[in-house]
């Protein structure tokens, strides 16, 4: 069963261009990440189908249902955290999820308490004394107090620190357990293949790639630099796999998407002083599909 159902949804802002015939399905119980540079059209997506923006054109259901004829029975089982929170800064921390919490028909006190021991959050703190992370952590209790069945979520760990993260992504994997299905968009690459089972890749309002996790994972990503002994051709590796070659001197760098055995037999086959092999950011993965023109 699709919790979510997206079928050519496209957004225009008077002439430019927010999101064009995105198409995806999230289903029941799955963790479904959104993921795509800034600009790129993420929170426009998740505006529209949360019905607080209208589309130009393009449908959106939720359980089912068209997201702007059944918005408001929709909301009552969905939490949302955009990616920037605003607040009245004069209220309390547990004045502000009372209130919010009063919208629901369920008595959230101690799940309002719950949460906010994970998320290390003070509730008897005024708005306005909060750091961005904490008011982050507010909107997480916000989004989550209610027990929904849906979660959707914005960029939901910029201004949490490491420890937090880590904390969310074990209460988030705790709401998936008990039947939560998620959606979040990030666009941060690790965060995505470590939480979610499917991915869609968005580029400038469009849906370019649309893969399991596993697959993705199969063909990884690496960002390789190799530090020679002496002067290199940058043609040396120029092979299969390997985009994005930058060369400084004697230091040359490059995305690898393949076997990382076929790779490293060419490093060795060189006189190097040293190499290094890490995940690379979003952004330079987003290069290698540029360069590809998809």
């Amino acid at each position: 069963m699709n919790v979510i159902e997206i079928n050519n949804l496209t957004k225009y802002y008077g002439k430019e261009r927010g999101i064009i015939d995105i198409s995806f399905d999230v289903e029941e119980k799955e963790i479904f990440g959104f993921i795509g540079p800034n600009g790129a059209g993420k929170s426009t997506t998740l505006r529209t189908i949360l019905g607080l923006i209208y589309p130009t054109s393009g449908s959106a259901k939720i359980f089912g249902m068209d997201c702007i004829k059944y918005g408001p029975e929709i909301k009552k089982e969905i939490g949302y955290l955009p990616s920037e929170v605003f607040y009245y800064d004069k209220m309390k921390v547990i004045d502000l999820l009372n209130y919010s919490a009063s919208f629901y028909k369920k008595d959230c006190r101690k799940r309002i308490k719950e949460l906010a021991e994970v998320m290390d959050l003070n509730l008897n703190k005024k708005i306005d004394d909060l750091s961005f992370g904490n008011k982050k952590k507010v909107g997480i209790v916000q989004g989550l107090l209610h027990e929904p069945k849906l979660i959707i979520l914005d960029e939901p760990t910029s201004g949490l620190d490491p420890l937090m993260q880590q904390k969310f992504f074990e209460l988030l994997q705790d709401e998936n357990k008990k039947g939560a299905t998620i959606l979040f968009s990030s666009h941060i690459l690790g965060e995505v293949q470590r939480m979610c089972d499917r991915v869609a890749i968005i580029k400038e309002g469009r849906i370019i790639q649309l893969d399991k996790i596993s697959a993705l994972q199969e063909n990884n990503y690496k960002k390789i630099k190799v530090q020679t002994m002496g002067n290199l051709d940058k043609n040396y590796f120029n092979i299969d796999g390997v985009s994005n070659i930058d060369l400084k001197d004697n230091l040359i760098s490059f995305i690898f998407k393949g076997n990382i055995n076929s790779i490293m037999k060419k490093i060795a086959d060189i006189e190097i002083a040293n190499v290094w092999i890490e995940e690379p950011d979003l952004e330079e993965i987003f290069l290698h599909f540029y360069e590809k023109g998809a």
